[in-house]
């Protein structure tokens, strides 16, 4: 502890300056935390992808539309347990276009047991079996609009509309939550039969599968073996392991991961020679402090530890500071749910960012501490004479 309260004394020697560089520091770690949580944001879909699931597709594009009759179809290739299709709804909420969130009429028992990860309880599961036009609804999208069981929400789709040109209406049967956090709950989802019945066009057509395999060392022969069923049809698909599907959407808006590391590289590039500018001032400026310590006993080893610790103490009160203030700010939740639903601080990464502000103290310190430990005492006294 009294060596503790000496490297303390020290860091306060300067208070402008240390003071800069914990800010430096802290804003280098409070940006490294907002972008690992944009990152998860954006591509938590893929880690969260089953391995044993596919998504197929039209061969075309997306946006092209396949026909539900693909269903029965596709369970009947070798290898694959279930297929369950989505939509894009596009349900636009009071019709303000702000009010936008992700939509899809589905089969709820096919659904819900094609992703295990949508919690539902069985109350809701039963209401919404029941109720023709209900839907349920994810956690955080009832939190964003502050609707509640039995509410009745009008919905305006520009890409179906309903017969009549008339709001779609829907009730809340049921809210569900995500099994894991990166679980994206801001989804809308409903049923097919009632959306199938009510639209004013495309009448037994569906947006794309997805498709559960009995055994994932397969998935790719499968996915083969649908392609080629419906090869030479009006409607040619494109199955792929839902993995990759993520990936290839995420990618739409470009590398995330790459433009995170470039980033995070230059910001950590500068603030290594920021803290470690720091540290070789305050090594220089102490020069015959540093040779009355040798000359009182301390042995070249102990000199070396004293200044790596004072430099993991300024890396680890700035780091550590700015880690904190990352995960508040997310703590709190997205703040454009709409954009952002899944946005949170993965433990990984604030465990990868602490080993970072390790690093940083020990690369910043260990050059000044090298020069300190190989001073030698008639020179460091003889010096300030």
């Amino acid at each position: 502890m009294k060596f503790l309260s000496l490297i303390w004394c020290n860091l306060k020697r300067k208070k402008l300056r240390t003071s800069l560089t914990l800010l430096s520091i802290f804003i280098a770690f409070l940006l490294f935390g907002l972008l690992c949580t944009i990152k998860e944001a954006f591509t938590g879909g893929i880690a969260l992808a089953g391995a044993d699931r596919l998504i197929v597709r039209h061969k075309v594009s997306l946006i092209m539309t396949l026909p539900v009759t693909y269903k029965e179809r596709m369970e009947r290739i070798p290898g694959v347990e279930l297929a369950a299709h989505q939509t894009w709804f596009n349900g636009i909420y009071q019709n303000e276009p702000k009010n936008f969130f992700g939509s899809f009429p589905v089969e709820p028992e096919a659904y819900l047991a094609m992703y295990p990860e949508i919690v539902l309880s069985e109350e809701h599961k039963r209401a919404w079996l029941k109720t023709r036009a209900g839907a349920v609804v994810g956690r955080a999208l009832v939190e964003r609009f502050k609707w509640k069981v039995g509410d009745h929400i009008p919905l305006m789709s520009p890409i179906w509309p309903r017969k009549g040109d008339g709001a779609w209406e829907f009730e809340i049967v049921g809210i569900y939550d995500g099994a894991k956090k990166n679980v994206d709950t801001s989804g809308f989802i409903f049923r097919y039969d009632y959306f199938d019945e009510g639209r004013a066009r495309g009448e037994g057509l569906v947006g794309w599968y997805s498709v559960r395999v009995k055994d994932p060392n397969r998935a790719a022969e499968i996915a083969k073996a649908i392609d080629t069923e419906f090869a030479n049809s009006p409607h040619e698909t494109k199955a792929e392991p839902e993995g990759a599907f993520m990936q290839g959407f995420a990618q739409q808006i470009g590398d995330i991961g790459t433009i995170l590391i470039a980033i995070l590289s230059a910001v950590f590039f500068t603030i290594l020679l920021v803290a470690g500018n720091t540290m070789a001032q305050a090594v220089r400026e102490r020069t015959a402090e540093l040779g009355v310590l040798k000359a009182m006993g301390f042995t070249n080893e102990r000199v070396l530890v004293l200044v790596l610790v004072e430099s993991g103490l300024l890396a680890g009160l700035g780091g550590l500071a700015g880690l904190g203030a990352a995960w508040l700010v997310t703590a709190g939740g997205s703040p454009v749910p709409a954009m952002l639903p899944v946005f949170y601080l993965p433990p990984r990464d604030l465990m990868i960012g602490a080993g970072l502000v390790a690093a940083l103290g020990v690369a910043a310190g260990i050059l000044p501490a090298l020069q300190a430990m190989r001073l030698q005492i008639a020179v460091a006294l003889g010096r300030h004479a």
